[in-house]
């Protein structure tokens, strides 16, 4: 079989754990039947002994294969890697949504993405990524007991996300450590205003005004002063047509959305102001993870 599954730009600015959509980059995982263990890793991570092994990608696996057939059957993995590792881009929910998809699919078990979506809240808490990663498109997305609760809106085809990349990381953990544990009432509603305005303006596909919705004072500029490049980043991006200009995740990614007749030329002013970080302009994915066999 063939999984593949999207990286996934989440939070949007004020939508902290809450909204995300998915791009058009995937890791890709072929799966065959072999009486060994059987592991090749390419692309992202591959130098890396931990990465290498993918034991996240192997433990929740293993641990639903047996629970869906009782067996504990052998398996090759070829691992085609190109979300990368720890930017801010969902490398770690692709892990676990194509891990539970390609598990139900080799026990021959039929699911929804519904079912993979709620499944996958036992690994990662924050539905912001896997629920894009799931469905592809635009999602928003709340928890309540032991489901994901979300709507999605299909993205259109002239708009291009031009994504930023780092040559250094923002380690989720330590920049949620910087957060502070109260808020004011003002900056509490600040951004709950505009991840509400945002969510309408997606539903209806009122890009120009995202600029304005996509403001935020939760956490965004306080994970920003981590790699203060990044304020550069977004004030050059704005400044050659960026609809939205926002911190990918925790970071150190930062995700622009533009038309895509301004993609080209975004993407070349980005380049050339920090040539050491890599710059993509990537379409959007509305079909979120996919197995076929």
């Amino acid at each position: 079989m063939l999984v593949s599954v999207p990286a996934t730009s989440a939070n949007l600015g004020p939508g902290f754990d809450t909204l995300g959509l998915a791009v058009d980059l995937k890791n890709e995982i072929i799966i065959k039947p072999s009486k060994f263990l059987s592991i090749s890793t390419h692309g992202e991570g591959a130098d890396n002994p931990k990465i290498k092994k993918n034991t996240l990608f192997l433990s929740i696996f293993n641990e639903n294969y047996k629970r869906l057939t009782g067996k504990a059957d052998n398996f090759r993995f070829e691992f085609y890697n190109n979300i990368p590792i720890s930017r801010g881009l969902g490398s770690s929910s692709a892990v676990i949504v194509a891990s539970l998809t390609a598990a139900y699919t080799a026990a021959g078990v039929k699911s929804n993405k519904r079912e993979i979506l709620n499944h996958a809240l036992r690994y990662e808490q924050h539905p912001d990524n896997i629920t894009p990663a799931v469905m592809g498109g635009f999602n928003v997305a709340c928890v309540e007991g032991d489901r994901v609760y979300s709507k999605k809106r299909r993205m259109p085809d002239h708009l291009r996300a031009v994504v930023v990349i780092p040559n250094r990381t923002i380690s989720t953990a330590q920049s949620r450590t910087i957060l502070p544990k109260m808020y004011k009432k003002e900056e509490t509603v600040y951004s709950l205003s505009r991840a509400a305005y945002m969510t309408a303006l997606f539903m209806s596909e009122s890009w120009d005004l995202l600029r304005i919705a996509s403001k935020d004072k939760l956490h965004q500029s306080r994970r920003m002063k981590m790699m203060p490049e990044l304020f550069d980043v977004q004030k050059l991006a704005l400044k050659h047509g960026a609809l939205m200009s926002t911190l990918s995740g925790s970071g150190s990614t930062f995700f622009n959305l533009s038309y895509d007749k301004d993609a080209d030329k975004m993407a070349q002013a980005l380049q050339a102001r920090f040539p050491q970080f890599r710059v993509l302009t990537l379409a959007l994915d509305n079909h979120g993870v996919t197995a076929k066999q």
